[in-house]
């Protein structure tokens, strides 16, 4: 298992200078893959593309952008450029969001999701690779009488946030894999890696990827940072998507799901979540202070090195 960095808090105060340097510093650290969602006004892949020419092999990924809120030709336009700036290590990780936020914040109607995420991909990866698109869906269309113009003629890899049993079977069936959150190991082995993994052999893919992604916090108070993280996260519990995945794992929200302890707890969850069937763990690295903060992120890198 791929050992990476999901950097999306750092997004709460967007400082782009930093989040590059952060990235840069990963990659030196030895992380495979560095992940960005895409959340308030700091543009995901726009922080990757600048990141891009600072960084020479690190798989650099979204998790994720949402689709509603811009049509799939924008979305290939910004990821096609940012492919290019990262010369072609890219994963353009994408996902529905979630029904409160489309009603809500957006003030969209929810309906046929899954109808949606077709007539998205139906668009969208075609035109990342550079074919003729001439599709007229329920939700989105595009026809276009021959290829647009495109900075870079290689197409990222494409991603998606994957839970419920259709959407998984489309993950396989259409993508390169899926990018998890709030998600543990006996989730991944009972439901997500099978579902995945037996859409992608039906249509001749290959293994597809599964990226799990969950806070991690070396600590030798481990009660009290629970409780922090039970505190900060604890809305995602409330989320229909997550909610589900979360009673399948038998924990009430990400204070329990977390990978909080010593470095031999943490590489003993490590060790579960890959035993699970993921193919990558990109852990939100917590801490009560720099030092616990500077613990977590060496174990990690120590993991990711093989130590």
């Amino acid at each position: 298992m791929r050992i990476g960095m999901n950097g999306s808090s750092l997004l709460v105060r967007p400082d782009i200078d930093a989040i590059t340097t952060d990235i840069v510093t990963a990659e030196a650290e030895g992380f495979s893959s560095y992940w960005l969602a895409q959340t308030g006004l700091a543009d995901a892949l726009g922080v990757l593309a600048a990141a891009g020419p600072a960084t020479n092999v690190m798989e650099l990924g979204t998790a994720v952008v949402p689709t509603w809120t811009q049509h799939p030709v924008a979305l290939a336009a910004s990821a096609l450029t940012t492919q290019a700036l990262t010369h072609g290590r890219l994963s353009l990780g994408i996902g529905l969001s979630h029904q409160p936020a489309v009603e809500h914040r957006w003030h969209m109607t929810w309906e046929k999701p899954i109808r949606h995420l077709l007539d998205y991909l139906d668009v969208l990866q075609p035109l990342l690779a550079g074919e003729v698109v001439q599709h007229r869906g329920e939700v989105w269309s595009l026809t276009n009488d021959g290829p647009l113009p495109r900075p870079t003629g290689e197409p990222p890899k494409v991603m998606l946030a994957a839970l419920g049993e259709q959407s998984l079977r489309v993950a396989g069936r259409r993508t390169d894999g899926t990018i998890l959150w709030c998600v543990g190991p006996r989730t991944i082995e009972s439901h997500i890696a099978p579902r995945i993994r037996e859409a992608a052999a039906g249509a001749d893919r290959p293994d597809p990827a599964i990226v799990c992604s969950i806070p991690c916090w070396v600590t030798d108070e481990p009660e009290q940072a629970r409780a922090v993280i039970g505190k900060l996260l604890a809305g995602y519990a409330e989320l229909p998507s997550y909610r589900a995945m979360l009673d399948i794992e038998g924990v009430h929200g990400l204070a329990e799901l977390s990978l909080v302890g010593s470095e031999d707890q943490v590489r003993e969850g490590l060790a579960a979540v890959a035993k699970a069937g993921a193919t990558d763990f990109t852990g939100v690295v917590m801490g009560r202070d720099a030092e616990e903060t500077a613990r977590t992120r060496a174990l990690l890198a120590a993991v990711a090195a093989g130590r």
